[in-house]
């Protein structure tokens, strides 16, 4: 196998069921991997080390703040990121191994990201595949911007697609599902009462409405079953709790 001189960069806490098969996945083609853990108290960074990987701890302050983190700490300037629950398929690596060997012609690089949702890839409503740019030169672009959730990277110039999917598994259980959402929404109110966005008691009602409207009927997410379904109310709850605590920070109350 020939590895290139691109880095791995992955931002993990507690990922010990996972981390591995991250790692396997972009091994086979990029010759230094980063791995930055904010604290694990499983064996995350015994498997990633074992795994081949450079593992920094740093104190968890933020998701875009750890990632440029870890970027900064790649041994190349053409770095690929990945969260601990995605996996690169076959067809994006010989993608990702072809772009380079012609010498890659722009400073980033999207490709489509397909979500694992109870067992089954989604194929429609907000949970379908989804474009990521995480390939890309870190003299040119980077974890840009404010946000420390719903992070993205931008770089200065033209942006390509690359075939082949991001493999991505973000929810173990409905319990964690569920955890994830509270700590989100908690995370965006947080952040975006700071920016001085405020919200109504209007927006608190429709915009869970929106939200179920736009990907179960607009975007067809009644094709994908019963999961479409689930997917839909388990998105209404996670706006509806974004929009309320909003409501409360901007009346002087707790979140």
């Amino acid at each position: 196998m020939t590895r290139r001189p691109i880095s791995l960069c992955v931002i993990t806490q507690n990922e010990a069921d996972r981390i591995r098969e991250c790692l396997a996945s972009a091994a086979p083609f990029c010759d230094d991997m980063v791995v930055v853990d904010g604290g694990s108290t499983d064996d995350t960074v015994a498997i990633a080390q074992e795994a081949g990987a450079r593992v920094i701890g740093r104190p968890f302050d933020g998701f875009r703040s750890q990632k440029a983190f870890a970027v900064a700490q790649a041994k190349n300037d053409w770095v690929l990121c990945l969260d601990a629950d995605e996996r690169v398929d076959t067809d994006l690596r010989a993608a990702i191994e072809k772009a380079f060997d012609k010498g890659f012609d722009a400073p980033g690089y999207r490709f489509y990201r397909r979500n694992d949702f109870f067992g089954r890839f989604m194929r429609h409503g907000n949970a379908g595949a989804d474009k990521v740019l995480r390939l890309f030169d870190r003299r040119r672009g980077g974890w840009r911007g404010p946000r420390e959730i719903h992070e993205s990277v931008s770089v200065d110039g033209e942006v390509r697609m690359l075939g082949g999917f991001l493999d991505h598994y973000p929810y173990r259980s409905l319990s964690e599902l569920m955890a994830k959402q509270e700590r989100y929404a908690h995370m965006m109110a947080t952040e975006e009462f700071a920016a001085g966005k405020r919200v109504s008691l209007t927006q608190i009602v429709v915009s869970p409405m929106w939200r179920f409207f736009r990907g179960y009927v607009l975007r067809a997410g009644f094709l994908d079953g019963w999961r479409g379904i689930v997917y839909a109310l388990l998105r209404v709850e996670y706006v509806r709790r974004k929009y309320v605590k909003l409501w409360l920070l901007q009346h002087g109350q707790k979140a």
